[in-house]
């Protein structure tokens, strides 16, 4: 299915506005008694802060009568002696004062912060109400994710916010996944990752690499897999320079903020969760039952003249033609059970509350054999007040220990698919390993080379602050984190074919990061004429400490003793760094707000990083955002009483980007393995400077018929520059590259689109639907003299770094029954200059779509993710077909068989031509097709007892589920996933369909 458009949804909108007119309250009038005497009331409405209100509502009780308070909140209004005045305002508690004789009446209104609009976003280094932000910042909250299934947050998000791209190509738990905030800025792939702060603390976001096997096809280990899911207060996305700035050059590639859990005041609670469940790949591949496998070989055979032998074809001579197995459900479709418990503590009183949980997850792999992910993780929260409401402490503790267990091989899964039909069996009689005399190389060989990835990870934060007088605090931000990794590769003798000379061997990698945080603060705020200001200027001082070190030990006796490295023949050193990261900076930020009607923000930042040399250390960032409720104007509400809520805001500034490795600035050595010297592995450099993001953005907000629709339009342009790369060198020279900043520019531009609509309201029914969806653009927009550098082959001015250049496919020649591909240059040979076609694999559009359907203690929640892309189809994926012992699609059935034959596939031959021909049509436009998905992503039915019962057990809440992930694809794409597709390969594994059923115990 190809997304295209929203017509199915926007044909029902006026059927939605119609019921929500319909279900508005009918206003009736009734008339004064001749009796009453008529007098007047005047009086300003101001809120909490003693600032005036313009535009309340002051409505007379029964009467339906009334005015609204000017620009300086002033009212004068015709009442009786009788009557009761009520006040109302957006975003504020409604007010009802009798008028009891009264000729005067000043009301201060106090702020409703349930209402949808005055909801407080964390935006880093302070917070902002929902309706009052200046930046672009999306945000979603614990009840979207703690009931998905999932190991890491990343894949809670998946299409859940716009701006926010999330790929999880293998689904291997705990592996790690691609994050793209507004696209991608830096032609390193290394150079896109966002800022991860947990609870005010900066994460090394960048993953774990693997030394090899299962997880270094997913390009390693998340390494917030250890964070709790549930203790996930909510997580913000900073995205446009507005709120992205005070970051500088952290803030290129947007900021993802996570809160954990707080202590709140009252009685103590107890909360306990639980589910289980269990899950299947979503998806496998129909390939070629035997006889049509042996058909296409054979005709491989005849067609390039050749016989089959003992040697080149088991397949044909040796193996049992009649055998069958399916591959897939032997090798991949095992079913992967997941359990998954989750508890906390909480309470507290007026000046001190606490909150102490703990959690453990366990998810099975669907692989044969003991593998999966475990983790068990810990948290704490202590707040405390002083009795003058002066001093106020926060400390906050995240502590996590997971392990993954898979095995050494990243390639298993493509084999599982490409096995041939008849394969032999497993097993011999007696259960061990069959080698069918050397003639294959037994699939479950791979699972016997092991691999063990321990981790633990502690994240904590403590903020102190003082209120040293009126609207002016003092506070400091203290942070530390500390991750320690190992892994255990065993490879022992037994898991190769016995004809073969072997020896028991193994691998092991250690990676470790620490990293301290210090960031003193102050805040001042104060009321200036009829608005607020609010200061803030502050420091940080962080410092980061990296340690990697890869060994490998041969030669063990038993394999019992594999992973002892004092039991090795022989033990090396493969690889050993240390770095450390200094960073320091002063940032600070101006917000002024105007009547509640006009904002200004002000933020910037001076960066200091030890990433660059003496001469470029420092570099300066900024940003300002502007915003104006202009639904608050009189002459609005007044001329469109329907529109409930209206603003426009726009930003500009600049942030940056320091990701490039420690050290590149200076030569570089490294010690010979045993002989006690140095040689040279890097270039100096001490002129590169700082990757710079230059930020605009555009947008408009609304709200109708008292924000039940709620519509979100934002336009952004953003153009990176002065990119760090490592400029590739001659091999002449004895180094592959040397750190530099090159004279591209990246542009990403696009629209976002939100729609939340409460389409039904009631006491018993309540229907909630929200929308967002993306519409990216990325262009290589400048590279001067690109053909004369290491990207010429690689990237295209005009074109999206996303793109591939390919060769432009001519089909089957029906003579020669080949693939064929255009020599655009009429050269004769084929090369990059023939490779005149792009494609963009960039996602065109994404998004999601959320319901949330309720009636009475029954609800159900479901939602969608859709993606339009392009990707490499299975012609890319597979390599030609009857060549090798690789089992294919049907769709190479369609094949030329003689002169003349209008075909798809190329006749089938196991010559060098035809392999040559058949790369070069992989390499073409023909390998590119649509790729585009609508999945339902999660769907969950959950009941609440009804109290009347709970409390007769001793339970104040209780909550059972059903949940749903992965349940169904619509796509076109005919490969394992289309999420995948712009990637291109058959070794990632495909998301599982998962059912799990739960409790929430709340005592």
């Amino acid at each position: 299915m190809k997304l295209t458009s929203l017509a199915g949804f926007s044909c029902w909108c006026p059927i939605y506005i119609a019921l929500i007119l319909f279900s508005l309250p009918v206003r009736t009038h009734a008339f004064p008694s001749a009796f009453n005497l008529q007098q007047y009331v005047s009086g300003t409405v101001m809120d909490e802060s003693g600032l005036p209100l313009p535009g309340v509502n002051i409505v007379i009780k029964d009467r339906g009568a009334g005015t609204m308070s000017d620009e300086n909140g002033k009212y004068t209004i015709a009442v009786q002696d009788t009557d009761i005045l009520i006040f109302s305002f957006v975003g504020f508690k409604t007010e009802e004062i009798p008028v009891k004789g009264q000729t005067s009446i000043n009301v201060q209104l106090e702020e409703d912060v349930t209402t949808l609009n005055e909801v407080t976003v964390n935006a880093g280094y302070y917070t902002v109400r929902e309706r009052e932000r200046t930046g672009n910042i999306s945000r979603v909250t614990s009840e979207e994710l703690e009931l998905q299934p999932v190991v890491n947050p990343l894949q809670a998000l998946q299409g859940r916010m716009p701006g926010v791209s999330i790929t999880q190509n293998s689904n291997i738990p705990g592996a790690s996944g691609t994050i793209r905030i507004r696209g991608r800025n830096s032609l390193r792939s290394e150079g896109n990752l966002p800022l991860y702060i947990i609870d005010g603390v900066p994460v090394n976001s960048s993953p774990i690499t693997s030394s090899g096997g299962l997880l270094s096809i997913s390009e390693g280990i998340y390494p917030l897999n250890t964070l709790n899911l549930s203790n996930i207060e909510s997580i913000e996305v900073l995205k446009d320079a507005d709120a992205t700035a005070i970051y500088g050059s952290r803030g290129a590639n947007g900021v993802i903020l996570i809160t954990t859990k707080k202590g709140r005041e009252g009685k103590t609670d107890f909360n306990l969760g639980m589910y289980s469940g269990a899950g299947r790949i979503s998806k496998k591949l129909k390939l070629l039952n035997t006889p049509q496998y042996l058909e296409m070989r054979r005709e491989a055979f005849i067609n390039s003249g050749e016989t089959p032998t003992e040697s080149n074809a088991p397949d044909l001579l040796l193996w049992d033609p009649d055998r069958h197995t399916d591959w897939q459900e032997e090798l991949l479709g095992h079913t992967a059970f997941i359990t998954d418990i989750q508890a906390s503590v909480s309470g507290g009183n007026a000046q001190t509350s606490f909150l102490f949980g703990g959690g453990y997850h366990r998810e099975d792999m669907v692989f044969p054999g003991d593998f999966g992910y475990q983790k068990i993780t810990g948290n704490f929260n202590l707040n405390h007040t002083s009795a003058n409401q002066k001093f106020q402490t926060t400390l906050s503790v995240n502590y996590g220990i997971d392990n993954h267990k898979s095995f050494n091989d990243g390639l298993f899964i493509q084999k599982a698919i490409l096995l041939p039909p008849h394969a032999p069996s497993l097993y011999h009689a007696d259960g061990t390993l069959n080698w069918e005399n050397g003639t294959w190389t037994n699939p479950l060989s791979y699972l016997k080379k092991s691999q063990e990835v321990d981790t633990d990870n502690l994240v904590t934060n403590a903020v102190l602050s003082y209120q040293l007088a009126k609207g002016l605090t003092v506070k400091s931000n203290l942070g530390y984190t500390n991750l320690h990794s190992e892994e255990l590769t065993k490879n022992p003798k037994s898991s190769n074919n016995p004809a073969s000379e072997s020896e028991n061997s193994s691998q092991h990698r250690t990676t470790k990061r620490q990293s301290w945080i210090v960031e003193p603060q102050l805040t001042y705020t104060t009321t200036i004429g009829n608005g607020k200001l609010e200061a803030l200027i502050g420091t940080t001082f962080q410092k980061s400490m990296t340690h990697v070190r890869s060994i490998t030990g041969q030669g063990y006796a038993e394999e019992s003793l594999i992973g002892n490295l004092a039991a090795v023949d022989e033990q090396n050193v493969l690889f050993q760094e240390d770095t450390e990261y200094a960073y320091t900076a002063i940032f600070g930020r101006i917000g002024y707000q105007w009547k509640r009607k006009y904002f200004l923000n002000l933020t910037g930042r001076r960066d200091g990083s030890s990433r660059f040399g003496p001469n470029n250390r420092f570099s300066n960032f900024g940003a300002i955002g502007g915003a104006w409720i202009f639904s608050e104007e009189l002459f609005i509400k007044k001329k469109i009483p329907f529109l409930s809520f209206g603003k426009f805001r726009g930003s500009y500034g600049t942030t940056g980007s320091d990701q490039i490795a420690d050290y590149g600035y200076y030569d570089t050595y490294r010690p010979t393995r045993g002989t006690g010297g140095l040689y040279p592995t890097g270039l100096a450099n001490p002129d590169y400077s700082w990757e710079v993001n230059k930020k605009l953005e555009f947008a408009g907000e609304l709200g109708f018929f008292n924000d039940r629709l709620m519509f979100t339009a934002s336009w952004y342009r953003n153009r990176s520059s002065n990119q760090l790369v490592g400029y590739a060198l001659p091999a002449i020279t004895g180094f592959t590259s040397i750190q530099a900043n090159l004279p591209a520019t990246v542009e990403n531009t696009g629209w976002e689109l939100e729609l939340f609509s409460r389409l039904f309201q009631t006491d018993d029914f309540t229907w909630n639907t929200s929308l967002n969806i993306s519409f990216p653009k990325n262009t290589l927009v400048a590279f001067p003299d690109i053909d004369n550098s290491s990207y010429a082959n690689t990237y295209k001015v005009g074109a999206s770094l996303n793109s591939v250049l390919l060769y432009q496919s001519l089909g089957v020649n029906p003579e020669t029954g080949l693939y064929e591909v255009a020599d655009t240059n009429t050269d004769g040979r084929y090369d990059f200059e023939d490779r005149t076609v792009v494609k963009d694999l960039g996602q065109k559009y994404f998004g999601g779509v959320q319901n949330t359907i309720r009636y009475k203690n029954l609800s159900l929640d479901f939602f969608m993710e859709f993606v339009g892309q392009d990707g490499r189809n299975t012609l890319a994926l597979f390599r030609p077909p009857g060549r090798n012992m690789e089992n294919q699609l049907p769709g190479v059935l369609n094949r030329w068989t003689q002169p003349g034959d209008q075909a798809y596939m190329q006749q089938y031959s196991i010559t060098s031509t035809a392999n040559m021909a058949y790369e070069r049509a992989a390499g073409s436009d023909m390998a590119i097709s649509d790729a585009s998905f609508l999945r339902l992503k999660t769907i969950s039915l959950s009941y609440r007892i009804p109290s009347v019962y709970t409390e007769k057990i001793g339970l104040n809440d209780c909550k059972i589920y059903l949940h749903g992930q992965n349940l169904w694809t619509i796509t076109r794409y005919k490969g394992p996933d289309p999420q995948s597709a712009p990637a291109g390969s058959l070794s990632y594994l495909p998301p599982l369909r998962t059912i799990t059923a739960g409790v929430q115990l709340h005592f």
